[in-house]
């Protein structure tokens, strides 16, 4: 079958191991679905195991890739949840110690076929397309987290999305204006501001920039650059919910002093459950909402995605098709 793979780790120049070309079927051992890809997402994860983080080299090759919409082996229309937790785990798969995601432990997404758990195949409702439906299993989903289960926000609040433009942060704006609550979001980039407007946030502001109001949650996926702002735009109980570091975790000033005397949370959130997922489906389906699409390309053009994802000019999610 076609696939898109990491066949060697660089990790400065990680599209020198992205490899596009042929690879065996994959077999689904008992309790596992064959799904027949016909879209499938692109991940900085994606990028970052070119580089050869998350991954060994007797992994290789890999295929990468953790998010799909297909057909399973009973013709049904469904969303793949990446999440794989060990068998004898019940309960929240993001809390396993032995979960891992596809493309990890696991050949992944960015293929003619991928094999999963019968239990992380999601039905597709039929008012999604399997373009709309690939982007919702990591970056949609993880933002559905970090906004309801972990953020535990509500219609009314108010949430500061920090760096504009990447796959969470888009779900982000879409999904908090969805459900009623009032969105600012910042960007370093004028023209991702003004597309930021488009798709729902309230107000904009440059990254830094002092805002007219304090907030009951800043969701947090910049890390280094953004860290202090964000401490300082909550409320006096508020909350910093992260999920993401990627201008780097080392910080200058971790704002503790400010964290304690207005006794604010620092909350970790990490990917989602396949409960979640359904019911993220099921808010898109019932509201119109739908993720925001940078790009579709054929899945044998994938190398212009990962060049556009490696080189950050990107506005929401790019997709591969089939």
């Amino acid at each position: 079958m076609f696939a898109v793979y990491a066949e060697s780790f660089d990790p400065d120049n990680p599209l020198a191991g992205l490899v596009l070309g042929e690879r065996p079927d994959p077999v689904a051992p008992d309790g596992w679905t064959t799904v027949e890809v016909k879209a499938a997402s692109l991940n900085h994860h994606d990028v970052w195991s070119l580089r050869g983080v998350g991954l060994k080299q007797e992994q290789l090759p890999m295929i990468l890739g953790c998010d799909a919409a297909g057909l399973d082996e009973d013709g049904n229309e469904v969303v793949v949840h990446a999440v794989i937790s060990d068998p004898s785990w019940s309960g929240d798969e993001t809390f396993d110690p032995k979960r891992s995601l596809l493309s990890e432990r696991h050949q992944g997404a960015i293929a003619e076929k991928v094999i999963v758990p019968r239990r992380n195949v999601v039905p597709k409702p039929a008012s999604m397309s399997f373009e709309e439906a690939a982007c919702l299993p990591t970056a949609w989903l993880t933002a559905y987290r970090m906004l309801f289960t972990r953020g535990e926000l509500k219609a009314g609040d108010t949430v500061l999305v920090q760096g504009a433009g990447g796959g969470v942060a888009t779900a982000l704006i879409i999904l908090a204006r969805a459900a009623g609550l009032r969105v600012l979001a910042t960007s370093r980039d004028e023209g991702k501001r003004a597309r930021a407007l488009e798709i729902g946030a309230h107000e904009v502001f440059e990254s830094g920039a002092r805002l007219p109001l304090k907030v009951d949650a800043v969701m947090e996926t910049v890390g280094r650059a953004t860290w202090s702002h964000s401490v300082r735009a909550l409320r006096p109980g508020g909350k910093i919910v992260i999920s993401g570091t990627t201008s780097g975790p080392q910080l200058d000033d971790a704002e503790l002093t400010r964290i304690f005397f207005l006794q604010l949370s620092v909350i970790g959130s990490t990917m989602g459950t396949r409960d979640e997922l359904a019911s993220l489906v099921s808010m898109l389906d019932a509201t119109g909402a739908r993720p925001l699409i940078d790009r579709a390309i054929p899945m044998t053009d994938a190398r212009e995605g990962f060049e556009a994802m490696a080189g950050g000019d990107v506005f929401g999610k790019i997709v591969f098709t089939r």
